[in-house]
């Protein structure tokens, strides 16, 4: 969905701040990058490599931070953050659609839903839900008893939602994902697996999105618990009792293992793996396809890759460090030889 006619460069800066630089009244419908932007698209520089193309660019405005301000004619809107800036101008040139209050024919409802609600076909909705004001809860969702979902909530196809848990406000939650589903717990007993309940909940805080089929299972006693303004990527699982800190994000397809605790503003890109019953610091950041074994107490940059590379180089590299415990004994041997060697003398 697109503003109809687009905005003008001076109802942008009057809704989303900013400084503007040139005639305000250009109008804008659409945003593009440097290289593909044409007539009527707004297009941004965030990262300065690509300064060239800001001179061959055949965009109608740019926005730019203020070190560039000088660097083109266009008229332009400078903001310190040009990346956040041009997500914000996304935003109010593509509003999201909105479906149309109420319950659609097919829908099975078993509790109150406010009047600017909207329940898709074919979702169920068990007993005991509370459902905030403009919630919509699109086709085939699945609510369990006793959930509570925030105001301004979006529950897009085919998510299913487990008894008892909680979602906060202004949650997006995309297709197929899985909220509170059994957490990964057996007790060993001979040769057979005894299933552990899991009796827990999740607890999503506010401003959260998690993407397509990610799963975050319920805790096995205490909750699993997800901070408020936490972004998760599509195909990433969540363990029985992680808690993950406020404004934290994760690239698709990381794992994480029960009971490990991630603090504020952490990264993991994607890929990365974390064991259960860790501890990461606030403002860790894990590099994608790191495997994280021990608690990360400080803050800072984590890697565990080892570098690309011909397999037959691989293979040799890997026999090489397979020695080096042994090296590593040789050497010590010959330190302490040469250090009577020195004292004889």
């Amino acid at each position: 969905m697109r503003v109809s006619g687009g905005l003008r460069l001076d109802e942008i800066v009057a809704r989303l701040g900013g400084v503007l630089e040139g005639d305000g009244s250009v109008v804008v419908s659409q945003v593009g990058s440097l290289l593909s932007a044409g007539e009527g698209s707004i297009a941004f520089l965030a990262n300065p490599k690509y300064r060239q193309q800001l001179q061959e660019t055949r965009a109608t405005a740019v926005i730019v931070p203020p070190k560039f301000s000088c660097a083109t004619a266009l008229p332009r809107i400078i903001c310190p953050n040009a990346y956040a800036y041009y997500a914000r101008v996304v935003a109010l040139l593509h509003p999201p659609r909105r479906r149309r209050p109420g319950v659609c024919p097919g829908a099975v409802v078993n509790s109150a839903v406010p009047a600017s609600a909207s329940i898709g076909e074919h979702a169920v909705i068990g007993e005991g839900v509370s459902i905030g004001e403009n919630v919509i809860v699109h086709p085939g969702c699945v609510i369990g008893d006793g959930v509570a979902i925030g105001d301004d909530s979006l529950l897009y196809p085919n998510v299913v939602v487990y008894d008892d848990c909680v979602i906060g406000k202004r949650a997006i939650i995309h297709a197929g994902a899985i909220i509170g589903s059994d957490g990964f717990g057996f007790a060993k007993e001979g040769e057979h697996w005894v299933k552990i309940p899991q009796i827990g909940r999740v607890v999503i805080g506010d401003d959260v999105e998690i993407g397509a089929n990610t799963s975050i299972d319920r805790g096995a006693l205490d909750d699993t618990v997800i901070g408020d303004g936490v972004k998760l990527d599509n195909q990433i699982q969540i363990g029985h009792n992680v808690t993950i800190g406020d404004h934290a994000a994760m690239a698709g397809c990381v794992g994480i293992a029960g009971s490990t605790s991630i603090g504020r503003r952490c990264t993991v890109g994607g890929a990365g793996m974390i064991i259960g019953h860790l501890h990461l610091a606030d403002d860790v950041h894990v590099s994608a396809g790191s495997m994280v074994t021990r608690n990360l107490p400080r803050p800072g940059q984590y890697t565990s890759i080892f570098p690309l590379e011909a397999h037959q180089e691989w293979l040799h590299n890997a026999a090489q460090i397979k020695r080096l415990s042994r090296l590593a004994e040789r050497v010590a041997e010959l330190e302490k030889k040469l250090e009577l060697t020195e004292r004889t003398f």
